[in-house]
């Protein structure tokens, strides 16, 4: 019997950005919204199935443009979690931030220029520019 595999490529053709920053989650979309001219609205939080049949929750907020998407995820899961590693994107957990970039939005801003526009807001204390394809747990941004 012949054996078939599915070989999936995802796409990873975002931008993405670590952020940290000491303030909820609420308050740093709404410093997005004003600094990038965005309208960065909650939405349902995302859930993750770990093993031992826990579920991880993900705080994220979205902007749909005609032709970008932006979201901002709070890297941290919800609540109190036994989990070893209860992070969105383990790889990164310094930061308290993930925002993610992608359609015509990440050709329009320089990632510098983005930097130094994120740099500029008060509350937020470091920003950087990350790679996808080199992190671990990639995956957990594609849905």
């Amino acid at each position: 019997m012949k054996t078939l595999h599915l070989d999936i490529e995802y796409d990873f053709s975002f931008a993405l950005f670590g952020v940290v920053a000491s303030c909820r989650d609420y308050k740093m979309a709404w410093s997005l919204n004003r600094l990038l001219g965005l309208k960065l609205i909650r939405q349902q939080d995302l859930c993750y199935e770990m093993k031992g049949h826990q579920k991880m929750y993900i705080s994220h907020f979205e902007h749909h443009g005609t032709q970008s998407t932006v979201r901002l995820f709070r890297n941290k899961a919800l609540g109190t979690l036994t989990a070893k590693r209860p992070f969105l994107l383990p790889d990164v957990k310094e930061y308290d931030y993930i925002l993610q970039l992608s359609g015509v939005l990440q050709h329009y801003l320089h990632p510098q220029e983005l930097l130094r526009r994120l740099q500029s807001l008060p509350l937020i204390h470091y920003t950087k520019q990350f790679d996808p394809l080199t992190l671990k747990f990639k995956e957990h941004l594609l849905f």
